[in-house]
């Protein structure tokens, strides 16, 4: 397959970057005996399952639909937690789960004889410390609905349940302030962590980030399940998957309003949605720092604010020239949408023989198939 003459826009995902964040996520588990689950609300796309599966313990989910696929294609252990479950959720996931978490007391209360024999039940716990940049994706902000609060804890749940989860990072890159956070759970916790079986510390930690300190963490985490006599477990998602794949989209226009504005196939509110809701620009591969040609990179929806970057370049770009968007596997292909009937960019896996295999495409057809019978 010649990738020059792929039509656009696609995500090609690199098995030897994937690779990479995963010998890093074995190293933190061998030395720390901590347990890995891929978070698959960041990243499902199961045809690279083959890949991750002899790295990871398992996957952990966010609703129904992902608790089935974990169980269905990666196996190993299947975590559910859903910030609300129905009656018709449970009855779905009881019997793929090996772990229920649930994220109140109300739900703790109301679905526990249903699944009490199926699975190891757990409780999501607010600890009111975070390291979340965002204040939307931040756990612990104030009014949260995430998790139950020290002060409404009694011991009388450990009658319930066997362990706990805490999830309170996002793209945390300080080990430092990681293991603080630890320590204050450590002291806070410590009557209720004594008596249960597991924790999940959730996802959020940047461990794969350039020169982070994976010995310093995993010796924390050893330290804290010895103390505690607890098995860990971590929920990464954007630590396997980051710098592992790129959104490759075409210029198919340039227009000139002040500024120059490279149109191309793809856009934000459909394609690459956390670029818009978190206002993190992209980077894009073919740009340069000290570029002499400045282009704000819009997308071809008709939303005015849509648009990837603004960046400058060493040349003038082309219509028809590609552009590489980097990083653009976490939180993408999970949110895809049909917003303006736009074509939904393909997925291709490049292995690291350097083979190219087409995981999914898309036509009118899956479009269609949205909206109606």
């Amino acid at each position: 397959m010649n990738i020059d003459n792929l039509p656009t826009p696609y995500f090609m995902i690199d098995e030897g970057k994937l690779i990479n964040n995963l010998e890093k996520a074995k190293k933190l588990k061998d030395i720390s005996g901590a347990k890995l689950v891929l978070a698959l609300k960041c990243f499902s796309t199961f045809g690279t399952f083959d890949t991750i599966k002899p790295y990871l313990d398992g996957t952990t989910s966010s609703g129904p639909f992902e608790v089935q696929l974990g169980y269905e294609e990666f196996g190993g252990e299947t975590h559910a937690y859903s910030v609300g479950y129905s009656k018709a959720d449970i009855e779905a996931v009881k019997g793929m789960s090996d772990k229920i978490i649930f994220n109140s007391l109300s739900q703790l209360e109301a679905h526990y004889e249903t699944c009490k024999t199926n699975a190891s039940l757990g409780l999501r716990i607010n600890p009111e410390r975070s390291m979340a940049g965002q204040d939307l994706a931040n756990p612990t902000r104030p009014y949260s609905r995430l998790g139950v609060k020290q002060e409404l804890l009694s011991t009388a749940v450990l009658d319930k349940v066997e362990g706990f989860m805490f999830h309170m990072n996002c793209e945390n890159k300080d080990a430092d302030a990681f293991i603080a956070i630890l320590d204050h759970i450590s002291t806070t916790f410590g009557e209720y962590l004594d008596q249960l079986k597991w924790l999940s510390l959730g996802g959020g930690i940047f461990f794969t980030y350039p020169e982070y300190p994976i010995e310093k963490l995993a010796l924390a985490l050893k330290a804290f399940s010895e103390k505690h006599d607890i098995q860990l477990y971590l929920e990464p998602g954007e630590a396997i998957i980051t710098r592992t794949a790129d959104l490759v989209v075409s210029v198919i226009d340039i227009v000139e309003n002040e500024k120059k504005t490279a149109i191309v196939d793809s856009a934000t509110e459909a394609h690459r949605l956390d670029t818009l809701i978190y206002d993190e620009p992209a980077s894009v591969k073919e740009a340069s720092d000290n570029g002499e040609f400045p282009y704000v990179i819009g997308s071809c929806s008709c939303l005015a604010g849509d648009q990837f970057c603004e960046t400058q370049f060493d040349t003038p770009l082309e219509i028809g020239q590609k552009l590489h968007l980097m990083d653009s596997a976490g939180y993408t292909m999970v949110k895809l949408n049909w917003f303006n009937g736009l074509k939904m960019p393909s997925i291709y896996y490049q292995r690291v023989d350097g083979t190219v295999e087409l995981l999914n495409s898309f036509g009118y057809q899956d479009f269609k198939a949205t909206l109606g019978k």
